[in-house]
């Protein structure tokens, strides 16, 4: 939205308003982000005073060097990343085709289906017997609990259901069963081609809900070397805090307690950074799909 030379004052003035205000709410989400990545290599002396505002000052790698030491944190990483994108894959084969079959006037039950899933959005069977059924399923201490849990949600069919219903024609789907498709080949070389923005947004929301998932893994592995990453840099915290507490209470020399404590808050700037940046690369590659398909997903139907 520019201003243009045919525009009158009025419009002017609105423009110009419209972009200041754009920018303001930019900076004030962007700082945040900015102020983490400055943070984590800066003397953290520094800010705790208040003193790095935009650049870093005393620049230091001794948050990074001290998450990376860490061995578990590579085995987090390759943990994460297969869970993530396997439970990604699974939770599109299991969410596109189940919407599609929704959105489809001439399935038998349609109805009844969606009342059934939708009661899922409401009610659920609780964490104990979650538990019990996984531990039926054998999948306790087993790595595809972190993939097939939470494969699909009612809400995310209900999107890609109204994708579907508003932008994809009826007449085109008509066109292709004449020509002689089945309904697999209907889905897989005419529906799924013409519906990049929704995959993409969905892509984006499990890629994302994967990555952050640590609860399932806190319920259901036990195993050191199946932990995803979010539980390995909860568990550094928790030693840098204790390892500071305990230093604290043996009464060391105020030089160490004071590095240990420096270490703690570069450390935890570190963790943010290490666990984000992913996800925070993954969002301008699809961006101009996720913006498009969560509109038309969620105002259209």
């Amino acid at each position: 939205m520019g201003i243009s030379m045919y525009d009158t004052k009025g419009d002017k003035v609105f423009k110009a308003v419209d972009i200041f205000l754009l920018i303001i709410i930019t900076l004030l989400c962007a700082y945040p982000m900015w102020f983490v990545l400055i943070a984590a290599v800066s003397n953290p002396d520094l800010v705790q005073n208040g003193q790095v505002m935009f650049l870093p000052k005393d620049f230091t790698w001794d948050g990074y060097q001290a998450v990376f030491q860490n061995n578990d944190i590579l085995i987090g990483y390759r943990n994460t990343i297969i869970y993530t994108v396997f439970g990604t894959l699974l939770d599109l084969v299991v969410t596109l085709p189940a919407a599609y079959a929704l959105s489809r006037h001439d399935f038998v039950g349609r109805n009844i289906f969606t009342v059934i899933f939708t009661i899922t959005m409401f009610f659920s069977g609780g964490m104990i017997p979650g538990y019990l059924v996984v531990q039926r399923m054998h999948l306790i201490n087993n790595p595809l609990v972190m993939i097939i849990i939470g494969a699909t949600g009612m809400y995310d069919i209900i999107l890609c259901r109204t994708f579907f219903q508003s932008s994809i024609p009826s007449e085109l789907t008509d066109a292709a069963q004449i020509d002689g498709c089945s309904n697999t080949q209907l889905f897989v070389k005419v529906i799924l081609p013409l519906s990049k923005p929704i995959v993409a947004v969905m892509t984006l929301f499990f890629a994302i809900s994967h990555w952050n998932n640590y609860f399932t893994a806190m319920l259901y592995l036990n195993k050191p070397d199946l932990r995803p990453l979010q539980l390995v840099l909860q568990e550094i915290l928790i030693q840098s805090d204790m390892m500071a507490q305990l230093i604290q209470n043996q009464s060391v020399d105020p030089a160490t307690a004071a590095k240990i404590e420096r270490t703690k808050q570069l450390v935890r700037y570190a963790s943010i950074v290490v666990s984000s940046l992913p996800v925070m690369c993954l969002y301008p590659l699809i961006q101009k799909y996720f913006v498009k398909g969560i509109m038309i997903g969620s105002i259209k139907g």
